[in-house]
């Protein structure tokens, strides 16, 4: 029998689940939008639904963050409802002598963007997930860097800057607070933009729309700032910027380019390259996968 991982991606818009096989084929996609209230009740149905009747050779979870690795728990800044939810022994008994990985959705995109996208060959790496929050997954040597509590890479909580924006985390200055979806909306709200969503904010600034482009200039800025600080720590040469919030990459690669060659000036830094996600919305759940498909790999 063939081997099929189900494939878990938790976020605060969207809750998505599929079956993967060893090659990276995905099957039975499906997704729903995050609720306000009774996500688990909402996410069992969804994965229940695509494993259908498939023996499954493990369950890898991609998660909103801030997590504890240790406890199996997740606290997604933006699903206010879970807070020390006990997701990876929930699924675990939903799926009772299956292996169940967990693991940051940012370090899952990583996974998958290392393993069949836009980091192929790249084994230090950076890889942004920009959507309603701001996610991030490190690759180090080849191998994913996940940390003692399963949050390293959280680059949407590095501050950029000290005097800043609050940020829903509770701190200010967050790359967050001025880079994720709604945070870019709040912005323009305040400057009497009258839309409602990121892509009506993407369409408002490709039609000549001064503050829209404005606040993609001003995204784009600090996730440059993000990436410039990450790759000085971790001496990393490409960056991968995914997410729905990455959809507009004509909006946001420009910026963040113009801010890579005035910040990424010591030569360890010039030749850093920053590209699209090769896999879409889905290569958190791709990584999510590889979690049980390729163990030794990613882990």
């Amino acid at each position: 029998m063939a081997e099929v991982a189900l494939a878990v991606d938790v976020g605060g818009t969207k809750l998505a689940a599929c079956l993967v096989r060893p090659d990276g084929t995905v099957m039975s996609y499906e997704n729903t939008p995050t609720p306000a209230h009774d996500v688990w009740e909402a996410l069992e149905a969804l994965l229940v639904r695509v494993a259908g009747d498939e023996e499954l050779t493990g369950v890898g979870i991609g998660s909103a963050g801030p997590m504890d690795a240790v406890a199996g728990t997740v606290s997604p800044v933006n699903i206010i409802s879970w807070r020390e939810f006990p997701l990876l022994s929930r699924i675990s008994k939903l799926f009772s002598g299956v292996p169940v990985k967990l693991a940051g959705d940012g370090i899952c995109a990583a996974a998958g963007e290392h393993w069949l996208g836009a980091g192929r060959g790249y084994d230090d790496l950076l890889v942004m997930v920009v959507s309603t929050g701001v996610g991030g997954g490190l690759m180090q040597g080849g191998k994913l860097v996940q940390g003692p509590t399963g949050n390293a890479g959280h680059i949407g909580h590095m501050v950029v800057d000290f005097a800043g924006h609050p940020c829903p985390c509770g701190g200010r200055g967050c790359v967050e607070a001025y880079a994720s979806g709604p945070s870019m909306v709040r912005w323009a709200h305040a400057q009497g933009w009258a839309g409602t969503t990121a892509v009506e904010l993407a369409d408002a600034a490709r039609s000549g729309q001064t503050v829209a482009q404005q606040a993609f200039q001003r995204a784009g800025q600090a996730l440059a700032a993000g990436i410039v600080s990450t790759a000085a720590i971790c001496d990393i040469g490409r960056a991968v910027i995914g997410g729905g919030v990455a959809q507009a990459a004509d909006l946001l690669l420009p910026p963040i380019r113009q801010a890579l060659a005035e910040h990424a000036r010591l030569h360890f830094l010039r030749d850093l390259a920053v590209t699209t996600a090769a896999l879409g919305n889905r290569a958190g759940l791709l990584g999510a996968a590889a979690l049980v498909l390729q163990p030794e790999r990613y882990r």
